[in-house]
């Protein structure tokens, strides 16, 4: 099972904060457009534009801001054309950083993300750095307040998860890509409804930081997740919890 990086947690909780919803819909929006240009803009036939709609609608998004979005995507309505990069980078402590963005301007992206990394303690790599301590996979969010920890791992094995793992107040249930959409459906006929759902950059290990490079590390993440290109940033740092409390994030 690969590691987890308390950043992935720290960002659910940063989703739910009002003052980060802008950002939020700004980042849906163009996974839409994203998705709609390459797959199409019928949900139903295409399950990278279906999770993005599913993803936006529990975020609150109005109906008309996600039927333009896909209007975009598929060309009929004029908008800006979007295309999707992936950086890598180190943070203090080396830890690996990996960065999913979507632009219209890469050569002013990759400046943007290269003075923010500087700035506080990083530095950009070169395309394939640190990918290899990564794998994708499909990360299910399920209440744990809500639903009983042994049907949630019963249910989740048997629609053909890999794994389930408690992280605060929720259930993990990780995938293979490739069954990711397959697992959530038979979930949903059990009955089950998510915090989330996304597929991921999960680190096959985690590197621990403490002291002063973990908040630094903090302050980057949170500067890199504020870039208006930048969809996801993911790190291998299991990030010691005083260092939290201290960064107030």
């Amino acid at each position: 099972m690969a590691g987890h990086s308390k950043w992935a947690q720290i960002k659910r909780k940063k989703a739910a904060n009002d003052a980060k919803r802008g950002k939020m819909f700004t980042s849906l929006i163009r996974e839409i457009t994203v998705a709609a240009r390459a797959g199409g803009g019928d949900p139903n036939f295409n399950p990278r534009l279906r999770l993005a709609v599913e993803t936006a609608k529990a975020a609150n998004m109005p109906a008309e801001n996600i039927e333009r979005a896909i209007k975009r995507g598929t060309g009929e309505l004029e908008g800006v054309r979007y295309e999707e990069v992936a950086y890598e980078g180190y943070g203090p402590g080396g830890v690996a950083l990996y960065i999913e963005a979507v632009t219209d301007n890469p050569t002013r992206t990759v400046a943007d993300l290269r003075h923010i990394l500087s700035k506080n303690g990083g530095n950009l790599g070169q395309s394939g750095s640190v990918a290899w301590q990564f794998e994708r996979r499909g990360q299910i969010y399920i209440s744990a307040e809500r639903y009983d920890e042994d049907a949630t791992l019963m249910a989740a094995l048997e629609a053909g998860a890999e794994d389930v793992q408690r992280e605060d107040d929720a259930f993990v249930v990780t995938t293979d890509p490739t069954t990711f959409h397959a697992v959530q459906e038979a979930l949903r006929q059990k009955g089950f409804t998510f915090e989330q759902a996304e597929l991921a950059m999960v680190p096959r290990a985690t590197v621990e930081v403490k002291g002063a490079d973990a908040v630094k590390l903090l302050k980057l993440l949170e500067a890199v997740e504020d870039e208006d290109d930048v969809q996801k940033v993911y790190t291998n740092a299991d990030i010691d919890e005083d260092a939290l409390a201290e960064a107030q994030v």
